[in-house]
């Protein structure tokens, strides 16, 4: 599968997202913040870093970026979209997925190995993975702190839609623990932890981060 990995100014982990693309089994597309078409991708992923700066608000600017016009038109179709971390902050400023993202309650960039339990595994993004499996993999953020209004945590609890929760502990203060979500339909998913440095044994805490880059595959193939 053609999956497009999005680079906007500030973008730093397009690389690793691209390259965790290619080891997942799928060609990496890359795309710009100024493209007005998909180049033909099955799917998208949003990758982290500090697009524009952050200096507005992390991914208000970025929101508005040509390629976003095509991205939420195809998400609303059902074409799958991954965010991660600077990528789930734009996702919720483009309204495809309810929430956002604020400073950290400790007000300290934190990086660390942490701790996931994958629970909901029906999406494009997570089949690979058991329901409730527990992983491994980075998390980096200093605005990582998923909020929303009680009406809107309890409609995600109640749909299934928390993808993934943090265990061991709160590293950002996230309501209800909540480290990933979906949308209604199951094809967008936002996740602030970042699987794409968890897909080699070489670097970062092992390979649990790789089945969000084999599931797309899997669920075509199931």
């Amino acid at each position: 599968m053609k999956i497009g990995v999005v680079t906007f100014p500030g973008t730093l982990d397009d690389v690793d997202a691209s390259r965790a693309v290619t080891i997942g089994g799928n060609e990496a597309v890359a795309l710009w913040h100024g493209d007005h078409d998909l180049k033909g991708v099955d799917a998208v992923v949003l990758p982290g870093g500090f697009s524009f700066g952050d200096y507005l608000r992390c991914g208000a600017i970025s929101r508005f970026s040509p390629v976003m016009t095509e991205v939420i038109e195809a998400a609303k179709k059902g074409m799958p979209v991954l965010g991660i971390c600077n990528g789930f902050q734009i996702l919720c400023e483009s309204h495809l997925l309810p929430g956002a993202l604020i400073r950290n309650d400790h007000r300290k960039f934190v990086c660390k190995d942490q701790v996931l339990r994958i629970e909901n595994n029906s999406t494009p993004w997570t089949s690979s993975y058991d329901k409730n499996a527990e992983i491994t993999v980075v998390l980096k953020n200093g605005e990582g702190s998923y909020v929303a209004d009680e009406a809107t945590l309890d409609l995600l609890e109640g749909e299934g839609r928390v993808v993934a929760r943090y265990l061991g502990g709160n590293p950002n203060g996230s309501l209800r623990d909540i480290a990933g979500i979906t949308n209604e339909r199951g094809n967008v998913v936002g996740l602030m932890p970042h699987p794409e440095h968890a897909v080699e044994d070489l670097c970062g805490p092992g390979t649990d981060g790789l089945g969000f880059f084999t599931s797309l595959a899997a669920t075509v193939f199931a």
